[in-house]
């Protein structure tokens, strides 16, 4: 990850994910169409029919002899207010940021699921994501939470049981944050409805993307939409 640049991949357009003629040769996969993939081996790819989406899809990816290969897929859930672009995206708007991202470790109120490989941070009665943007800690974990983080601005992870029983950190605005842009955004289990700006999963999903997930083959997520009005972009 290259911190604080902004660089267009292709455009995940509804002319690229369309089905080929039935005259055509079949579509490559998706990742073969984007125009960088984070680098690693292994994607995950969270798709959105439009910005104003709250629902899609969320498919994972292996790199294997020079080709990508589909290793799951599931229903997605997104922010209430759809989609924004990652680069430009405003704090409290309850969009989740389009972009190509890390995923700096997991976390859960759960146990691990059993095979998982991924750094994994048990969360505890004292932790809480700091989203303060006049504390220090911004879009940062803390145990316990400072006293210049208002509990307010903050959220005390045990108390979401079920969204964060298991959960992966996604790299927005993470190793070099931008105050106001925005603080604490997950792949992690369905909740009620859309996000406050996450991607969410059902459960069975969150639990296979973990024991999917290699640390050694660098993956990434990157979350745009299939109507063209948005790219995917490094931020």
């Amino acid at each position: 990850m290259r911190p604080g640049a902004v660089a267009a991949l292709l455009s995940l357009s509804a002319l690229v994910l369309g089905a080929a003629p039935a005259s055509g040769p079949a579509p490559r996969p998706l990742p073969a169409r984007m125009a960088d993939t984070g680098g690693g081996t292994q994607l995950i790819i969270a798709l959105a029919p439009d910005t104003g989406a709250t629902t899609g899809t969320v498919t994972w990816w292996d790199r294997r002899g020079g080709r990508w290969v589909k290793a799951g897929s599931a229903p997605a859930r997104f922010g209430a207010k759809g989609l924004a672009d990652g680069a430009t995206r405003t704090q409290s708007t309850d969009t989740t940021p389009t972009g190509l991202y890390d995923l700096p470790y997991a976390f859960g109120i759960r146990a691990a699921p059993h095979g998982t490989a991924y750094p994994y941070r048990p969360v505890r009665e004292d932790s809480w994501w700091c989203q303060d943007n006049a504390s220090r800690a911004y879009n940062r974990w803390t145990e316990p939470r400072p006293a210049d983080c208002r509990a307010t601005e903050a959220e005390h992870l045990i108390t979401y049981g079920t969204q964060y029983a298991h959960a992966l950190v996604v790299g927005f605005n993470y190793h070099r944050p931008v105050r106001g842009r925005g603080a604490g955004i997950f792949l992690h289990v369905n909740g009620r409805g859309a996000t406050a700006g996450c991607v969410s999963v059902p459960a069975d999903a969150m639990r296979r993307i973990l024991t999917w997930a290699d640390p050694a083959a660098r993956p990434h997520i990157a979350i745009g939409t299939s109507d063209g009005a948005t790219a995917v972009t490094r931020y």
